[in-house]
């Protein structure tokens, strides 16, 4: 089995001089192999949970409430109160009471299927949320081991090199003949390897934090989006439902006493401050959400030129 430290970290010089390279290889095209190759697995294991934030992402669009959030947002508002107040015995006599209440009705009931709508789609993503949220837990807990592991091979390299550069100075002082040079310029050459090495490393593990990070604000946002959503949103339109639909059967009965709108209305606007703080949520979700998309495609890029 292959030994993973071998192409997962960096060695110190003295564990270098200890290593066997492979009989298919020199030892210097081995040692030109690991500089130019560290890290390679975490980038690789990067790539693949950057494939699965991009999977769950897309199983869990919240696209559909923002529409029905927006849809109920500028419906409500149409719920005209003003066509309760005709109810005295002039308006009786010219059925001005009955159409008044049969237009309120009617508006009513326009609203109400915006309102079902909402908590249709407030359910499914509700569902895919229990569904991903784990999963999605699970991938950024690795992402951060991942770049966490690239990390510490940066700063064993690091420190590899400066060792390494004060080993070439004292050798080449030392050094007598042509062979000694050759070999202290074939280490020199090695160390520009790794320093390049390092530069793509440190731009992949800089990229895997900013998505790391943004997946983590995007995740915070939606789970807050849902518990609104089941609590807050969900309470205002039950008791908005309960209140008005029961004034809206009230207002079809045109011989019926002046109706007290007082209450039903203070409902009304509540659900609609409910609705418009749960619009800005979503918006600032879906705006988490592109920031994220954006640092998985720039992730994406990093990951390639380390590859």
């Amino acid at each position: 089995m292959e030994d993973p430290d071998r192409t997962a970290s960096l060695m110190t010089p003295t564990k270098l001089q200890r290593v066997k390279p492979r009989a298919a290889a020199s030892p210097a095209q081995w040692l030109d192999q690991m500089a130019a190759d560290a890290g390679s697995l975490h980038v690789r294991r990067i790539g693949e949970l950057r494939g699965d934030l991009m999977t769950q992402a897309t199983a869990r669009d919240c696209a559909l409430v923002s529409q029905q959030l927006a849809l109920l947002e500028e419906t409500l508002p149409k719920l005209d109160f003003s066509l309760l107040q005709t109810r005295g015995w002039w308006a009786r006599t010219t059925g001005k009471s009955k159409s008044a209440g049969a237009e309120f009705a009617s508006q009513f009931e326009q609203i109400d299927q915006a309102t079902r709508a909402l908590a249709s789609q407030a359910l499914a993503l509700q569902k895919t949320q229990q569904a991903a949220a784990a999963a999605t837990d699970r991938t950024l807990m690795e992402l951060e081991v991942e770049y966490r592991a690239i990390d510490t091979i940066i700063d064993q390299g690091a420190r590899w090199l400066q060792d390494m550069r004060t080993q070439l100075k004292a050798r080449h002082a030392e050094a007598a003949d042509p062979e000694a040079l050759r070999l202290v310029k074939d280490d020199a050459a090695r160390c520009e390897i790794l320093v390049a090495r390092l530069k793509l490393l440190r731009a992949a593990s800089s990229a895997s934090q900013q998505a790391h990070q943004q997946a983590q604000g995007a995740a915070a946002r939606r789970a807050a989006l849902v518990q609104m959503l089941q609590q807050a949103v969900a309470s205002d339109l039950k008791a908005w439902h309960v209140r008005l639909s029961a004034l809206a059967t009230a207002a079809g009965d045109s011989s019926g006493p002046a109706l007290g709108v007082e209450g039903p209305m203070e409902t009304h606007r509540e659900l609609q401050l409910c609705v418009k703080q749960a619009r800005t949520d979503c918006d600032q979700l879906l705006a988490q959400e592109s920031a994220m998309a954006q640092s998985v495609q720039t992730l994406g890029q990093q990951l390639d030129a380390a590859a």
